[in-house]
């Protein structure tokens, strides 16, 4: 009896000491999210001032900054060993320290962390820095790839000249950064061991807390290759007539300087040479934008009506006086993608956008707002939940809204669409031109992380590489490169996000998912009725319903603070992430194209390439 006392007694003094010891780490964990905060928006200054601003003094705060915030983050982890989070009761307190025990790239010894901010700055400058001659005028070498390459990619239909833009860029953009980008990946992969990951992928791949996200991924997308196959076979056959068999093949991948898009990721920029129904005028309010004198600050504005017509969040003064939404005129180099910034200060967001008064861009500025959107709506969380849910969650929100905004219901609504009669064939080119962005996108972003993958977990040697690359490419998109590539060359960082170390699983997640959160929307918006021709899914418009915008708030508000199932749950009471709704969305575009594919004979699926060599 008194030695089952002992040990009564003994075991409510452990309880009591970890209950204490709760008590201890939440407090512990209530400062340390304050400090970490302070210390990320001192960083994210300097990010900002280098990304808006590309020189060696900016560059140079910049990477101290970053190694001295690595260095503090170092010790945080040696701390946070004190504590014995795995046993305690609270799930919230196990959440926060599991979160600030990965520590990224921060676990590298100083001097390789040192040396990874400098390969970082260096790709991602020789990215920002690339200018290219003139096809028509070679004493003309000032062209940038925002505005004047992508501008010609996407108006150009001289295949010769596609051709030339095309391989410069890939050579300067690409190529030049070979060798850093052979050390990126084993400093990658060193960072990875160092937090407890066999390789970069499984420590990007950790986002997204579930084991099996890779194969539910290759699920789903083998769900929708049916409808991309289609999409892919009627474009080549349209191509072919436009350009005829001597730069289109019949049966062969698509030459992808054709496509209207630097690295054939949407092919919506072509709409004019392989829309279904030519005769009928295609949805594009860019002259109409263009013809009211509307500004990118106007779109902007569009963007902040559209959120606060859901009863979401306005934006605050800060967004306004601080973001940059035009490219600047004083001839300073620039990060010109399109971004947007939380600065861990209450209210301070901003976006940095290279803003062109287009139709296209107006849909980039909801995706951004989107962003903003969700900082505002987690801003009252700890520093570690200000994030989203998983990383496609992040991109999904302005994208949704941005699906809204496309219809031409919302763009009759804001008096930029006219004189557009809705019938079949409009309905089949519109769906069309929406597929050429959403279908389209998801294998080439299926592909910018397999390839990595593939690199950081050691499946590819060296001397592979690049064709390694082209070969995703060509077994997922159907797509080739214009010219012979070799070993000699190297692609994949002519894409910015390969060059600035950000992981791609999220739009492609993203893509996925908005088509869940939009459908779920659009019910809740009574804009969607599958038993209603009269109410389809594409043709809702969200603008305005409070009901949707409780939804989001249900869901954003809850930052990372939960795993993604319960945020999606909050949003639509649904658990699984399902290409279910995406395929609904795309429905009489799939049944239209399978016959009109039929009765053309359009070759379905592609042949081998041969446009890349490895010896």
């Amino acid at each position: 009896m008194k030695l089952f006392l002992v040990a009564l007694l003994a075991t409510l003094a452990l309880a009591h000491a970890v209950v204490k010891e709760e008590i201890q780490a939440k407090e512990y964990l209530e400062n340390l999210n304050k400090e970490i905060a302070k210390r990320t928006n001192i960083e994210t200054e300097a990010s900002w001032a280098y990304a808006s601003n590309i020189n060696d003094e900016n560059e140079k705060k910049k990477n101290e900054i970053s190694a001295e915030v690595a260095k503090f983050m170092k010790e945080v982890s040696s701390d946070i060993q004190k504590f014995n989070w795995r046993t305690y009761q609270s799930d919230d307190l196990r959440r926060q320290f599991k979160a600030l025990s990965k520590l990224g790239y921060a676990a590298l010894p100083e001097a390789d962390y040192a040396e990874f901010l400098e390969i970082m700055s260096t790709m991602e400058s020789n990215f920002a820095k690339v200018k290219i001659c003139d096809y028509k005028d070679n004493t003309k070498c000032d062209l940038a790839l925002d505005p004047e390459i992508e501008e010609i990619i996407s108006k150009s239909r001289d295949a010769e000249e596609l051709k030339y833009y095309w391989q410069q860029f890939y050579d300067k953009a690409g190529t030049a950064v070979r060798t850093p980008f052979e050390r990126y990946v084993e400093l990658n992969t060193k960072a990875a061991k160092l937090n407890n990951f066999t390789s970069g992928a499984e420590l990007w791949l950790d986002e997204y807390e579930d084991e099996t996200f890779e194969q539910q991924l290759d699920d789903i997308f083998a769900e929708i290759r049916p409808l991309y196959d289609q999409v892919h076979g009627y474009v080549r056959w349209r191509l072919l007539q436009h350009y005829g068999d001597k730069v289109v093949s019949e049966k062969g991948p698509i030459p992808m300087h054709l496509l209207g898009n630097m690295w054939a990721q949407q092919w919506s920029e072509i709409a004019d040479i392989v829309s279904p129904f030519p005769d009928k005028p295609l949805v594009d309010v860019t002259n109409e934008m263009v013809n009211q004198g509307i500004t990118p600050l106007k779109m902007f504005q569009m963007g902040d009506d559209f959120f606060t017509s859901m009863n979401l969040t306005k934006l605050p003064q800060d967004f306004w006086d601080k973001s940059i939404i035009e490219k600047p005129t004083d001839g300073r180099d620039l990060i010109c993608h399109a971004s947007a910034w939380d600065f861990y200060l209450k209210d301070d967001v901003r976006i940095k956008q290279c803003t062109r008064v287009t139709q296209d861009q107006l849909f980039t500025v909801h995706h951004e707002l989107g962003h903003i959107q969700y900082f505002l709506q987690y801003q009252h969380l700890p520093f570690v939940y200000r994030t989203g849910a998983n990383p496609g969650f992040h991109e999904a929100v302005g994208d949704v809204l941005a699906l809204s905004v496309s219809t031409p219901k919302h763009l009759q609504k804001v008096g930029l669409l006219k004189d557009y009669v809705r019938d079949d064939e409009a309905r089949i080119n519109q769906l069309f031109l929406t597929a050429l962005d959403k279908i389209v996108f998801l294998p080439f972003a299926f592909t910018m992380d397999k390839y990595r993958w593939s690199l950081f977990r050691g499946d590819v040697e060296k001397d592979k590489w690049n064709c390694a690359f082209w070969k995703l490419r060509e077994d997922y998109s159907g797509i080739e490169p214009p010219v012979v590539r070799t070993e000699k060359d190297f692609d994949a960082p002519a894409k910015y996000h390969v060059s600035a170390d950000v992981e791609y699983l999220r739009y492609l997640v993203s893509f996925i998912i908005q088509f869940q959160f939009y459908k779920s929307a659009c019910i809740k918006a009574g804009q969607y009725d599958p038993t209603n021709p009269e109410l389809p899914l594409d043709n809702c418009d969200i603008y305005g319903s409070a009901a949707a915008g409780e939804a989001f708030h249900n869901m954003l508000s809850l930052g990372a603070s939960k795993p993604w199932p319960d945020a999606l749950e909050a949003f639509n009471g649904e658990r699984v992430m399902s290409g279910k709704a995406i395929a609904e969305y795309f429905e009489p575009l799939r049944v239209w194209l399978e016959a009109e594919n039929i009765k053309n004979n359009v070759h379905i699926g592609w042949t081998a390439s041969d446009k890349c060599v490895s010896s």
